[in-house]
């Protein structure tokens, strides 16, 4: 499908200001490092969109000869040519990346190197596929996801968007969880279950909750919105609206300390809630 199409069906043709923005990025990325600019014209300025750009990211990553990268690309883009929300998601998760992150200098960064929103985007496409019965195929790509970005989302799993993946290395997401918009997570979380239950047996997470590295929270559970989870917590209970949770089982230990900790990425408990 022509990358014309695309544009055409999300009704932005040529006035997409972020796609603006990273390309011109790559264009002065490329005047800098000649090195690079061929990888840079490739996966940024030989495009027309944004969902061109990200979906061939997706298919030269995922490359493999069992399902070469062509096939997942045209498999893409036909699902992104069918929904709009698709080229939605990766806006706002793109530009999640680049509110949260300090580590994101550039709007072309997460798009070229950044493995979490590779590991989201693809996680994007197995669950389009799940959902039209293409079973196999999404439990392929979250395979093949698994073994090239070292995160493990269940195609089932509904995601949201604006939802910011961290390093992204160890998480697993399992397959009737739900994570809603504006969530962070970082490195070696697990959304799981806890035992050998049927049904829906996962977490719940609600809109703008941050969730710190190596928690595991366990269970048919809310977090409810606005929430923290401590790293390395293990949460087995239910946690309120903007609270913070921390420890082994995870208890209450205060407020969550802002409006949206998952915007704020603020991970460092008070001193008085430390001691309490």
């Amino acid at each position: 499908m022509a990358q014309r199409s695309i544009a055409r069906v999300i009704g932005l043709g040529d006035s997409d200001p972020l796609f603006a923005r990273i390309r011109h990025e790559a264009e002065e990325a490329a005047r800098s490092d000649p090195v690079m600019a061929a990888f840079l014209a490739r996966a940024i300025l030989n495009h027309e969109t944004l969902e061109s750009a990200v979906i061939d990211r997706l298919a030269d990553r995922l490359h493999h000869p069992d399902t070469p990268g062509a096939l997942i690309s045209q498999v893409y883009r036909d699902v992104a040519e069918r929904d709009a929300t698709i080229g939605e998601a990766f806006r706002a998760d793109i530009l999640a990346v680049a509110d949260r992150d300090p580590a994101c200098l550039r709007m072309m960064e997460p798009l070229l190197y950044f493995k979490g929103f590779h590991a989201l985007e693809t996680h994007r496409l197995a669950h389009a596929l799940l959902r039209a019965g293409r079973r196999d195929f999404a439990l392929y790509l979250q395979s093949r996801a698994s073994a090239v970005f070292s995160v493990d989302i269940n195609p089932a799993a509904r995601i949201g968007k604006g939802v910011f993946i961290d390093h992204a290395s160890g998480l697993v997401v399992g397959e009737t969880s739900v994570i809603e918009d504006d969530v962070s997570i970082l490195q070696g979380v697990t959304l799981g279950g806890t035992g050998k239950e049927k049904g829906d047996r996962h977490p719940k997470i609600r809109r703008g909750v941050l969730i710190g590295a190596g928690a595991k929270i366990l269970g048919n559970i809310e977090v409810g919105y606005c929430a923290r989870v401590a790293a390395g917590s293990v949460v087995l209970s239910p946690v309120p609206h903007n609270k913070t949770v921390a420890g082994v089982p995870a208890r209450i230990v205060g407020e969550a300390g802002c409006a949206e900790p998952a915007r704020d990425m603020n991970q460092i408990l008070a001193e008085k809630v430390a001691d309490s």
